[in-house]
């Protein structure tokens, strides 16, 4: 095998609580995360030498500040293997949306790398290298829903009581974890916006990071409460640090419908993506 071609999907935070900031700067979490059906694309191929490394998106870093070649040369460095692939990246997922683009990219190198050299590490290996990476990267390598604690690297694959059908709103800023965590615990409620626990669909969504991300940034918070107003959203949340709200859709909804008039009724520049929770494994092929 010298080329695979691998999906690394999104996430969504289906609850998000923070327990107390640690010593190490991180702070302590217990968080219940999906993958959805929305996918960036990687094709990994082995070559002569090196890490050659390409992106359909300009804005995405390159060498070194991007995930996906921080995790290569994580595996190189770990197995004691030679470096020598290409990597190609196809961007679906928006970056500084709470979606966890670049830890998934990170995870599917990885896992791809695994395949592609035969190293035959197991999936706990795999997140050990992909906790010094980045603290969402262990949950992507397990492909499955599941409870992250600790700064999010303790994983604990579980399954969701149904698929649940997702509407993400996001509007053209993003917004950088670091900043969002720092703020937490001095943050406070706005007036007329609920962060109250919600039950949809024999799930709980609750996000401690909305207070301090809705503080700042007003837009989300309205982004949510009209969500909540809709007769075909079940739930709405922040996933992970924002700036996505992801509205979970009444059986039989009309998806595009609620789209569409989210763009016109809140902004026309939102950025929309219909999805879906995904059951197993992400796809791979040769």
């Amino acid at each position: 095998m010298q080329t695979m071609q691998v999906s690394a999907p999104a996430k969504v935070n289906l609850s998000l609580r923070i327990l107390r900031q640690r010593d190490d700067g991180f702070h302590e979490i217990e968080t219940v995360i999906a993958p959805i059906s929305l996918c960036d694309e990687i094709k990994i191929g082995r070559k002569k030498q090196g890490i050659e490394f390409r992106c359909d998106d300009p804005s995405v870093p390159q060498g070194d500040d991007n995930l996906a070649v921080r995790a290569a040369n994580t595996f190189f460095t770990s197995t004691k293997l030679k470096p020598a692939i290409s990597i190609e990246l196809k961007k679906k997922i928006p970056p500084g949306a709470g979606l966890g683009g670049g830890s998934s990219d990170a995870a599917a190198t990885l896992l791809a790398l695994n395949q592609l050299f035969e190293t035959k590490l197991t999936r706990d290996d795999l997140a050990k290298l992909g906790s010094t990476i980045g603290s969402d990267v262990p949950f992507f390598i397990f492909e499955s829903t599941a409870i992250c604690c600790g700064r999010g690297e303790l994983v604990e694959p579980v399954k969701l009581q149904e698929r649940l059908s997702i509407l993400l709103l996001k509007p053209e800023f993003g917004v950088a974890s670091k900043w969002a965590y720092s703020r937490w615990w001095d943050s406070r409620d706005i007036p007329g916006v609920s962060y109250e626990i919600q039950e949809f669909a024999g799930q709980t969504f609750v996000n401690d990071l909305e207070r301090p991300v809705f503080e700042k940034f007003v837009f989300l918070a309205q982004l949510k409460m009209w969500s909540l107003k809709q007769p075909e959203i079940g739930a709405a949340l922040m996933s992970g640090s924002g700036s996505t709200i992801f509205a979970v859709m009444r059986q039989n909804a009309d998806v595009d419908l609620v789209a569409k008039r989210a763009c016109e009724e809140l902004d026309r520049k939102l950025w929309t993506c219909a999805c879906e929770t995904l059951e197993g494994a992400a796809p791979s092929t040769p």
